[in-house]
């Protein structure tokens, strides 16, 4: 299982673009990056808010929990880490 922020979809949906979310919530852009491309390990409750508040939407609508974990990358991260240590 793995949780994505769908931050992609929801730039397109309110034709807004990453310099100009990142301008209206006070985050970098480098770190919405990180969102957007689903690297980010945690993310604060008052990063959530802000970017549900500037999306006009709910948490629910931002995050989306999927079955595979292939899909974001984890599992192939994690099988790296393990050959890399042996």
């Amino acid at each position: 299982m793995a949780i994505r922020i769908r931050l992609d979809y929801m730039l397109v949906h309110r034709r807004l673009t990453l310099s100009e979310l990142a301008e209206r919530v006070g985050i970098t852009i480098a770190n919405l990056s990180v969102l957007k491309t689903n690297k980010a390990r945690a993310i604060r409750f008052s990063t959530l808010d802000a970017l549900c508040r500037e999306l006009d939407c709910q948490p629910g609508e931002l995050l989306e929990r999927t079955q595979d974990a292939e899909k974001t990358g984890t599992a192939a991260r994690a099988r790296r880490q393990r050959t890399a240590t042996r």
